[in-house]
C-alpha cells in the first residue's frame, strides 16, 4: 500500500511539473509588474503567476503552522491536567475517599 501511494504522489508531481512547463511555454511574453509603490522589471508572465502562487503556498503554510503549533501547545496543556487529576484521583483511592465509577 505504501508503493502504490508513493507511486501515485510521483506521479501527481510529474503532472503538476508537466503543467507548469506548459503554463511557462504558453505565457513567455514579459509583463512589468506594479504593486502599491513600485514598478518591478518586465519578466514573464508565467513567472509572475508561478511565483505568486509560491508565495502564497508559503505563507499558508507559513500561518497554518502557527495555528498547528498553538493547538499542539493546548494539548500537551490538557494532558498534563489530565495526568495532574489522575494522580489525584488515585491518591485519593488510597486514602479510600474516591469511589470507582
Amino acid at each position: 500500500m505504501g508503493f502504490l501511494r508513493k507511486l501515485l504522489a510521483l506521479i501527481l508531481a510529474l503532472a503538476m511539473a508537466g503543467v507548469g512547463v506548459l503554463f511557462a511555454l504558453q505565457n513567455a511574453e514579459p509583463v512589468p509588474l506594479d504593486v502599491l509603490f513600485m514598478i518591478l522589471p518586465p519578466r514573464s508572465l508565467a513567472l509572475w503567476v508561478l511565483g505568486a502562487l509560491a508565495l502564497g503556498g508559503f505563507l499558508g503554510l507559513l500561518l497554518s503552522s502557527f495555528a498547528v503549533l498553538r493547538l499542539r501547545a493546548r494539548l500537551m496543556s490538557a494532558r498534563r491536567q489530565i495526568t495532574n487529576t489522575q494522580s489525584e484521583v488515585e491518591r485519593l483511592r488510597v486514602k479510600g475517599l474516591a469511589t470507582r465509577e
